[in-house]
């Protein structure tokens, strides 16, 4: 991941705490990689990171959050991707795919994260709103013109239910790109 993934995470942070935080995403992640998501512990990250547990619980309150501030960096680190298609339907179309394709290869991530977005963890609530606001902008921005509180609202309850159902193993992430062309051709052009 680039060091652009933390961006948001360390934005009110002095320097020093920064890099301890960006420390411990990366860590993370690589521990994620490695490991998978039921044997990570924030100990085992802590210890990856070159920090001492107090530490890291200082920063992550949970596997849970630190799961949610992952994927918050997952997305955020392709806020720059432009949608495309000559219509709000397959601008809309193009930014399912790439979130559904980047899921699918990221799948320790995507295991990781649908359990992590359904904690009760209050540290993971407040990552959840800024997550669905990652998602609004991402809509808002393929529809440009054809954006209005409805279609966002119905776009991003669609997109948050597929990720709950390939969460489940109700479907794959792949599946979930190509199940998304259809429901969003159904919500922007009525078919």
């Amino acid at each position: 991941m680039s060091s652009q993934v933390f961006k948001s995470s360390r934005s009110g942070l002095r320097s020093r705490q920064a890099e301890t935080l960006t420390k411990l995403l990366k860590a993370g992640d690589e521990e994620l990689r490695a490991v998978g998501h039921e044997a990570l512990t924030v100990r085992t990250v802590a210890a990856r990171a070159g920090v001492s547990p107090a530490t890291a619980y200082t920063y992550l309150a949970s596997k849970n959050h630190l799961f949610a501030e992952l994927f918050l960096g997952y997305l955020t680190d392709d806020a720059d991707h432009a949608p495309t298609g000559p219509t709000p339907a397959a601008r809309v179309q193009s930014v399912t795919r790439r979130m559904s394709e980047r899921l699918a290869a990221a799948p320790e991530l995507a295991a990781a994260v649908t359990p992590a977005l359904l904690s009760s963890d209050p540290d993971v609530a407040q990552l959840r709103l800024r997550i669905g606001a990652v998602f609004v902008r991402t809509f808002e921005g393929a529809l440009g013109e054809a954006s209005t509180p409805g279609l966002l609202d119905a776009l991003t309850l669609a997109f948050s239910g597929a990720l709950l159902q390939a969460g489940m193993g109700v479907m794959t992430y792949t599946e979930m790109g190509d199940r998304l062309d259809g429901v969003v051709a159904t919500i922007l052009e009525g078919h």
